[in-house]
């Protein structure tokens, strides 16, 4: 056997009941993994033989795996595994690693047609980042694998998670898959979903905002924006920096309709779910609770909190992480609530990743729905192009993408119609405001605008302004030609990757 396997240290609270015995031998499991200075979330490896590795226990508590954010944490944790696994098959340590022996690691996890989960381009950089890391620190030499140099990266290294739904697509996906309709627009009679509000509430808060699945999933109630820009449609709120990938903190901005729909979300469901979680006692059985008595304003506001012993606390509120923040309580009508905007059925706070389950759901809904008995017994990744395009497929990130497609064909416009700008009107006007990609850049929080083009909207970013949207012709009554439903349904013909309701339709044809 050369398996290898991890584990991860669970967050305060969630270990479970030890035994009274204890675990070989240790009477408080916790305090020891404390004293050890592993953290919550640290993977904890167990080589073959069923021992732990002391040798990857030092590099996971060294500053070099410990000032990685939890989410890289457990990105690169759950890369090593393979790799030990591998390695260990062919009776050697990770520090006897070779060039020639990652060599073949890599052409067995990336490109070997005996492989059935061969992983892409991608990954395998992801993969290379981590291992580079390890070997460093492991002052392996010479390095099997260098992330900075060129032959160690892939090629066909591009975003595999970018996906792009225009406005109406979204509307369909929404109602089959979160709604429960059939094909005839109405809801389906064994159709029955008790967080239906929570779910549209939350696909649509993304839509219109372009918050990442953390960021929008880890808001807390007085963090919805609360202030409408003057003769708009929209609302602008702050969003933490601990939330974001840049560490720092930015304005965004929600449409009012999709703030409305959070609103009802949370006056309805919301409300009902607090009710019998507070029934039920489950807010007193928890661990940790921290009772909200202050949110203070202003340039760096700050939440105060009293937890169960009676200590008093306080911090940022931009430095509060998504963990931290499923803590924080307000004092309710009847007993305390979670801050926490987005709940579970049962009242407690939904963590950020449990958003995936509710969008393979629904597209899982959409397949059932829109694909015959036959098309779906094969796997989605073996089917045909011409079946997968029958059926709309999201993931929380699709939406971000949307979103930025969306606000680029929507600047565009205003750049080339509604304004009547001259060429030389809209070098001024770049100039002062950026133009419509340094905007949507601005939007989305990106350090750099070539991170929008490249990752976010690569099949658009060759187009010109002219092209995006050929709207000059009007009609004898002064009315365009194409709105913004036909600019996307041409853009979908013309570029790969933008899923849109008439090529569906085409292919179900």
């Amino acid at each position: 056997m050369s398996e290898w396997h991890v584990v991860w240290v669970p967050d305060p609270g969630r270990w479970g009941r030890s035994p009274t015995e204890g675990v070989l031998g240790i009477r408080d499991l916790p305090e020891a993994v404390a004293r050890m200075g592993l953290l919550p979330g640290d993977p904890v490896y167990i080589r073959p033989d069923g021992l732990v590795d002391r040798d990857f226990l030092d590099f996971v508590r060294s500053a070099v795996f410990r000032n990685l954010e939890r989410e890289t944490k457990r990105n690169y944790g759950t890369d090593y595994r393979p790799l030990l696994s591998f390695l260990s098959s062919r009776g050697l340590s990770w520090r006897e690693a070779t060039p020639q022996i990652l060599a073949d690691y890599r052409h067995w996890w990336c490109k070997a047609p005996e492989n059935p989960g061969r992983i892409s381009g991608t990954k395998w950089d992801r993969e290379a980042a981590a291992f580079t890391k390890l070997f460093k620190w492991g002052k392996v030499h010479p390095l099997p694998v260098d992330i900075s140099r060129h032959e160690d990266r892939a090629a066909d290294s591009v975003s595999a998670r970018v996906s792009w739904l225009t406005p109406r697509t979204w509307g369909l996906w929404s109602d089959i898959g979160l709604r429960g309709h059939t094909r005839a627009g109405v809801a389906a009679l064994e159709w029955e979903s008790r967080t239906e509000l929570r779910n549209t509430s939350f696909v649509q808060l993304l839509l219109s905002s372009g918050l990442r699945r953390q960021e929008g999933g880890a808001l807390l109630l007085f963090e919805l924006p609360a202030q409408r820009l003057r003769h708009g449609r929209y609302m602008h709120g702050r969003l933490a920096g601990a939330l974001t990938r840049s560490k720092s903190s930015r304005t965004f901005y929600a449409s009012v309709d999709s703030v409305g729909q959070v609103e009802a979300y949370v006056a309805s469901e919301r409300a009902w779910a607090v009710q019998r979680a507070q029934e039920a006692g489950r807010y007193d059985r928890l661990p940790v609770m921290r009772l909200v008595t202050k949110v203070s304003h202003g340039l760096k506001p700050k939440v105060e909190w009293v937890d169960q012993n009676g200590v008093v606390g306080a911090q940022e509120l931009s430095r509060l992480d998504w963990r931290e923040r499923q803590w924080l309580f307000l004092e309710g009508p009847d007993g305390p609530e979670p801050a926490w905007l987005w709940l579970t059925e049962q009242g407690l706070p939904m963590a950020p990743d449990r958003w995936n389950g509710v969008f393979r759901n629904a597209n899982l809904r959409c397949e059932e729905v829109l694909l015959t008995a036959e098309e779906r017994k094969i796997r989605r990744t073996l089917r045909l192009a011409e079946v997968r395009g029958k059926t709309p497929y999201a993931t929380p990130h699709s939406a971000r993408h949307s979103f930025a497609l969306f606000m680029l064909i929507l600047l565009n416009e205003l750049f080339e119609s509604r304004y009547g700008l001259t060429k030389k009107d809209r070098r001024d006007f770049a100039q002062l405001f950026g133009d419509p990609w340094w905007l949507v850049k601005t939007l989305l929080g990106h350090a750099d605008v070539e991170t929008t083009k490249r990752h976010y909207l690569n099949p658009v970013a060759h187009l010109q302004l002219e092209s995006i949207l050929a709207v000059a012709e009007s009609t004898d009554e002064g009315r365009d030609v194409e709105d913004l439903d036909g600019v996307f349904a041409r853009l979908a013909r013309e570029t790969a990757g933008i899923q849109d309701i008439d090529t569906m339709i085409e292919a179900a044809s």
